[in-house]
């Protein structure tokens, strides 16, 4: 989809959005830290929103695909859980994108502008929740994903490794929303 400069753009605008937020990146930072002019990075990308937009998309293009694995399971529960533990290894792995996701005023603007990011939450979302997109089902999902991000990012987990933290996120979610453990699967 990217070109490989691009793509080189977006690596080091999201290294560089988890250190320093969006509006504390600029497209002068970008540059420099491919050793490139800052006119060879608008050669590429005409705006720094649309960098923004291109690394949201290509981080959440993961959750896109356990969507369809999700929707591929003929069993709703069974595709809620995989959905919920794919949602959280993403989160646990992608800390700082995650950051910047849940906290960056800019981000969270432009997201909310941009409809195909709206239709693809509210298809993740009734898939999670097993239900319509209605103001419940929306306040729910919006809750939870605020749960997860939270507690991944948050100072009071900084110290538990990342299996620890990834165990205990999905045992509480899967509680919270009364599914039963995957078959097979011990919950710690």
């Amino acid at each position: 989809m990217y070109s490989p400069a691009q793509t080189r753009i977006l690596h080091a605008a999201l290294d560089l959005f988890a250190t320093h937020g969006v509006s504390g990146t600029s497209l002068q930072m970008i540059a420099d830290a491919l050793g490139v002019t800052k006119a060879a990075v608008y050669h590429r990308f005409k705006a720094k929103d649309d960098i923004v937009l291109a690394v949201t998309e290509a981080e959440l293009c993961k959750l896109e695909e356990a969507l369809t694995v999700a929707r591929a399971e003929n069993d709703a529960v069974e595709a809620r859980k995989l959905l919920v533990r794919r949602i959280i290894d993403l989160s646990v792995e992608r800390k700082g994108f995650v950051r910047v996701l849940q906290n960056d005023p800019v981000v969270i603007r432009l997201l909310g502008e941009h409809a195909p990011f709206r239709a693809f939450m509210s298809e993740l979302y009734a898939t999670l929740l097993d239900r319509d997109d209605d103001v419940e089902a929306r306040i729910s999902a919006a809750f939870f994903t605020a749960a997860i991000a939270g507690t991944t990012v948050s100072p009071f987990v900084d110290d538990i490794d990342a299996d620890t933290l990834r165990a205990t996120m999905i045992e509480l979610t899967e509680r919270m929303l009364k599914l039963a453990p995957l078959k097979g699967a011990r919950i710690r």
